[in-house]
């Protein structure tokens, strides 16, 4: 019996579900820093 035939490595499954949470939350990031520095630039101009 081959041990790499009866030992899953990958858990496809739960994988994604890892990857895709992973990518919502960098993207969710990305916009609020994203809207951090637009919110900067609109409060300088009003300060101006």
């Amino acid at each position: 019996m081959n041990l790499t035939t009866s030992l899953p490595l990958v858990n496809w499954g739960m994988g994604v579900i890892i990857i895709g949470v992973f990518a919502i939350v960098c993207i969710a990031m990305a916009w609020i820093v994203y809207n951090m520095a637009n919110s900067d630039k609109e409060k300088a101009k009003d300060s101006e």
